[in-house]
C-alpha cells in the first residue's frame, strides 16, 4: 500500500510539474516579458521612456477614448441587457423562448463584421441608409455619421449587451419571488417593487455582467479600428497596432506597445478584482432551496408593443447588418443599387477558388483553429484533471495562469508572444503560422479549463478508486473510466475554442505575416484597402461558417450528452 501511495504521489507531482511547465512557457513568461520590457532597459528601470510615452498627447487621447467607449458601452449594455432580461424572464411576453435565443445571437457574431456592415449603411458619403434618406427627403447633408465615438459605442453595445442579458436573466429565473409577492400584496406598484426589491436583489448579477462588458470593451480592436481610425480616433489597442504597423515591427515600437499594454493589464486586473469582490461578497441571496415558479407580470395592453419593440431591436441590430453584408458581397461594384442586374456570384467564387490571398486566409484559419482547439483541449484536460482530481499543493497557480490570458486584451497576448517567440530564447516563430498557433493556445486555454473542469467535477472519485482497487493502473483508469465520462466536456471545449479562433482578429492582426493571414485579418485588410465588396463577400462566407459551426456544436454536444 505504501509503495502504491508513493507511486500515486509521484504521478500527481509529475502531472502538476508538466501542467505548470506548459502554462509557464505559454502564458506566464510572455506576460512577464511585457512587464519587463515596459519597465526595464538593459536591466535598468525605464522611467524615462514610461513617462515620455504616457505624457504624449496621443497616449492621453487614446486612453481617454478607451475610457469613454468602455463607459458608454457598459452603461448602454447594462440598461438594454437588464430590460430585455426582465422582459423574457418575469413577464408574459409572447414567444419568450424564441426571443431569448434571438437576444443571444449577437454573442455569436463577430463585432468587427457588424462594424463593417454599419459602415456600409451609415457612412456619411456612401452609406445606403443615408443615400436613401437624402434621395427620399431631398436632404443636402447625410443625417447619420457612423464614424466616431458615438458610432463605436452604439455598435459595440449591440454585440456586448448579451453579457449582461445572460447574467441577469439566469438570476431572475432562479430568484425567490416571495419578497416581490409580499410587496405586491401590500399594495406596492410595479415601479416601487422593481426599484426597491428586484433591482437590489439583482445587483450582483448586473454588476458582474457590466464589468465583463467593460473588460471586453477596453480590449476591443475591430470596431474602433473600422469606425474610428479613419477619422483619427484611436483607443489603446488600435494605438498599439498603429505604432507597431507604422514602424514595421521595430523593437522600439514594441517597447512602446508594452507600456501601453501595461495600462490594459492594470485595467483588466482592477476589473477582475472588482468582479471577484462583488461575487464573493454575497450581499444578497436570491436563490432558495425549494422549487418555485416566479409570478409573471401580466403586460396586458403593453404585450404587443413590447413584442414589436423586441422584434424591431433584433431586426435592426442583427438582421439588417447581416443582410447588408450578404447583399454588398453580391454587388458587382460597391455603391450600386440593390437589384438583380447589379448582383453576381462571381465575388464568392473568386474569393473561394481564384484569389490566392483569400483562399490562403480561409485555409490558415481552418487549420490554425483546428490545431489550436485540439491541442488546447488535450492540454486543458490534463491541467483540469490535476486541478480537480489531484491532491497536491500549488494547484491554484494552474487556475490563475490558465484563466489569465482570457482576462487580458488580445493585443497584450500578441505582444507577449512576439517577445517570447521572436528569437530571444533561441526559437524564432515570427511571421510564421506557429506564432499565431501559440497565441491561440494561450488565449483560449480558459475555455478548455472551464469546460473540462465542470465535466470532471461530475465524475465521482469512487469510480476511479474502484478501478484502481481492481488492479488497474492510473493510466488505465483514466483511459477506461474518466475520459469516456468526460468526453462531452472535451468535445464542448474543442468547439468552444474552434469557433472563436476561426473568426479571431484582435490577436492575429499583430502576428500575421505575408502568407499567414486569417479570415478576420483578411476581412480587415480588404476593408482597409478599399476592397469593400470583397471584404463583404469574405465576411458573408465567415458568417455562414459560424452559423453552420454553431449548429454542428449543438448537434454534437446534444448527441454526446445523450450517449453518456
Amino acid at each position: 500500500m505504501l509503495g502504491r501511495y508513493i507511486k500515486s504521489v509521484g504521478i500527481a507531482e509529475l502531472l502538476l510539474a508538466l501542467s505548470v511547465l506548459i502554462l509557464v512557457v505559454v502564458v506566464a513568461v510572455p506576460v512577464l516579458l511585457i512587464v519587463w520590457t515596459a519597465l526595464f532597459v538593459d536591466g535598468q528601470l525605464n522611467i524615462k521612456d514610461i513617462v515620455m510615452v504616457l505624457s504624449e498627447p496621443d497616449t492621453y487621447e487614446a486612453l481617454k477614448n478607451s475610457l469613454v467607449i468602455a463607459g458608454g458601452v457598459t452603461f448602454l449594455s447594462t440598461i438594454i441587457g437588464v430590460f430585455f432580461a426582465w422582459l423574457v424572464s418575469r413577464t408574459d411576453l409572447p414567444f419568450k423562448n424564441t426571443m431569448k435565443l434571438l437576444f443571444l445571437i449577437p454573442f455569436m457574431l463577430p463585432s468587427f463584421i457588424g462594424a463593417l456592415a454599419w459602415k456600409m449603411l451609415l457612412s456619411p458619403r456612401s452609406g445606403y441608409v443615408n443615400k436613401f434618406l437624402m434621395n427620399t427627403f431631398g436632404l443636402e447633408d447625410s443625417p447619420f455619421d457612423i464614424y466616431g465615438l458615438i458610432g463605436i459605442i452604439a455598435v459595440e453595445t449591440m454585440y456586448l449587451f448579451p453579457f449582461v442579458f445572460i447574467q441577469v436573466s439566469g438570476a431572475l429565473e432562479r430568484m425567490d419571488p416571495t419578497l416581490e409577492e409580499s410587496a405586491r400584496i401590500s399594495g406596492a406598484g410595479l415601479l416601487t417593487i422593481t426599484r426597491k426589491i428586484t433591482l437590489p436583489l439583482m445587483l450582483p448579477s448586473i454588476v458582474a455582467g457590466a464589468l465583463l462588458v467593460a473588460l471586453y470593451s477596453l480590449a476591443h480592436f475591430g470596431v474602433p479600428a473600422i469606425l474610428g481610425t479613419e477619422v483619427g480616433i484611436y483607443n489603446i489597442p488600435t494605438k498599439i497596432y498603429e505604432r507597431i504597423y507604422q514602424s514595421a515591427g521595430s523593437f522600439d515600437a514594441i517597447r512602446t506597445g508594452t507600456i501601453l499594454s501595461s495600462i490594459l493589464v492594470i485595467s483588466a486586473g482592477l476589473i477582475l478584482y472588482a468582479q471577484s469582490f462583488i461575487l464573493k461578497a454575497g450581499r444578497f441571496q436570491v436563490i432558495a432551496g425549494k422549487s418555485m415558479r416566479p409570478t409573471l407580470l401580466k403586460l396586458r395592453g403593453l404585450k404587443m408593443p413590447l413584442l414589436v419593440l423586441s422584434i424591431l431591436y433584433i431586426a435592426i441590430t442583427v438582421i439588417l447588418p447581416t443582410v447588408t453584408i450578404f447583399m454588398v458581397g453580391s454587388l458587382k461594384t460597391y455603391g450600386l443599387e440593390f437589384n438583380l442586374e447589379n448582383m453576381t456570384l462571381d465575388n464568392l467564387t473568386y474569393i473561394l477558388f481564384d484569389w490566392k490571398m483569400t483562399k490562403d486566409a480561409i485555409w490558415n484559419s481552418f487549420y490554425l483553429s483546428l490545431a489550436a482547439a485540439f491541442v488546447t483541449m488535450l492540454v486543458g484536460t490534463l491541467i483540469s484533471y490535476v486541478i480537480v482530481k489531484m491532491k497536491v499543493r500549488g494547484k491554484f497557480i494552474l487556475e490563475f495562469l490558465g484563466v489569465l490570458p482570457f482576462s487580458l486584451p488580445g493585443t497584450v497576448i500578441a505582444l507577449g508572444v512576439i517577445l517570447m517567440w521572436s528569437g530571444k530564447f533561441g526559437i524564432n516563430l515570427y511571421n510564421t503560422a506557429w506564432i499565431i498557433f501559440v497565441a491561440y493556445v494561450a488565449r483560449y486555454m480558459a475555455f478548455s479549463l472551464k469546460s473540462n473542469s465542470a465535466a470532471l467535477e461530475q465524475v465521482h472519485d469512487s469510480l476511479e478508486e474502484a478501478a484502481r482497487a481492481c488492479g488497474a493502473t492510473h493510466w488505465q483508469a483514466l483511459k477506461d473510466i474518466v475520459i469516456p465520462l468526460i468526453k462531452p466536456g472535451m468535445v464542448a471545449a474543442f468547439f468552444l475554442i474552434f469557433l472563436p479562433a476561426l473568426r479571431e482578429l484582435t490577436t492575429s492582426v499583430l502576428l500575421y505575416g505575408p502568407t499567414t493571414r486569417t479570415i478576420g485579418v483578411a476581412i480587415y485588410t480588404l476593408n482597409e484597402d478599399g476592397e469593400t465588396v470583397y471584404a463583404a463577400a469574405l465576411a458573408s462566407i465567415a458568417l455562414v461558417i459560424i452559423v453552420v459551426g454553431q449548429l454542428v456544436i449543438k448537434r454534437i454536444t446534444r448527441s454526446n450528452v445523450e450517449g453518456v
